[in-house]
């Protein structure tokens, strides 16, 4: 199995850890792609939802698709395609949440991602999957203590890391995420609800 992946050199580190695994081909930008049209899978990593990249990845259908897309769903995308959670400190997870709307690509995602000894959990095609919500909010809510004069940044880190054994504090994690990918989730989300009113700067 051929399986091209387009990805920064922290998403590469993440996802590969460490590994070499064989049948997987590295590659830096999107019109790489077109040089291995015999693939069997492409992961992109770097994925932007704009009608450029998607008429790039649409010419590599039928075969197995993977975009890194957290706020948009399958259906702001393309239905054939699979979403993953792919954010920064997400990938070193043993688990990699996913959408389809394909049954018939199921089994393959998982194929493919056994190459980089990870499991997938199949989540709701929904906006921001389920992790990438709940650690926004609680982001969210350390930007709001800030505010508030509750803690110092360093203390509000420190204390979450403590107190609940998190892998980073809310302001640490902020800064690996990328703070516009947290604004650009909850700004969506809140058009749903506005618990999810993002404080996030």
């Amino acid at each position: 199995m051929e399986i091209v992946v387009l990805a920064d050199e922290l998403q590469k580190q993440e996802l590969a850890h460490g590994l070499s695994p064989r049948g997987v081909v590295w590659i830096n930008n999107e019109e790489e792609f077109r040089r291995y049209k015999n693939a069997d899978a492409y992961i992109d990593l770097e994925f932007v939802n704009d009608a450029n990249r998607i008429a790039l990845l649409n010419k590599l259908l039928p075969k197995l698709v993977i975009i890194n897309c957290v706020t948009d769903t399958l259906q702001k995308t393309n239905s054939s395609f699979v979403r993953i959670n792919g954010w920064n400190t997400f990938l070193k997870s043993s688990i990699i949440e996913a959408s389809s709307l394909n049954e018939n690509v199921k089994q393959k995602t998982e194929e493919v991602f056994s190459h980089f000894n990870k499991k997938i959990e199949w989540v709701d095609d929904i906006v921001g999957f389920i992790t990438p919500r709940v650690v926004s909010m609680i982001i969210n809510e350390a930007f709001i203590s800030l505010k508030e004069g509750v803690s110092t940044k360093e203390e509000i880190d420190t204390a979450m890391k403590l107190g609940t054994n998190y892998p980073y504090g809310p302001f640490e994690w902020a800064e690996k995420i990328g703070v516009d990918n947290l604004k650009k989730l909850l700004n969506k989300l809140s058009k749903e609800h506005n618990r999810y009113s993002c404080f996030v700067h």
